[in-house]
């Protein structure tokens, strides 16, 4: 069993229209390395030039934003969900 990421509208070029995309591996941080391994283009659009997590895309495991867990440290487990989630702006 692997943990199943919910890819976005807006990137799913990447993952050749793919919505959902199943791997395995033991943390956040893992898991989108192995995605963009998986699909390349994933990590340039998800992470900055340090490596950090770019800060309008937000991430969940389990309906839980991983900034209020250990960030792309935190545990997954096969099994659970992971949702990308590109933040939305805009207005007037």
């Amino acid at each position: 069993m692997a943990v199943t990421i919910r890819i976005p509208t807006q990137l799913r070029n990447l993952s050749g229209g793919a919505a959902e995309v199943a791997l395995d591996a033991g943390s956040v941080g893992e898991l989108l390395q192995a995605l963009d391994v998986a699909h390349p283009g994933f990590g340039e659009r998800l992470f900055d030039d340090q490596g950090a997590l770019r800060r309008f895309v937000n991430v969940f495991v389990a309906e839980e934003d991983i900034r209020f867990l250990d960030g792309i440290d935190t545990a997954v487990s096969d099994g659970q969900v992971l949702s990308i989630v590109p933040a939305v702006a805009g207005g007037c």
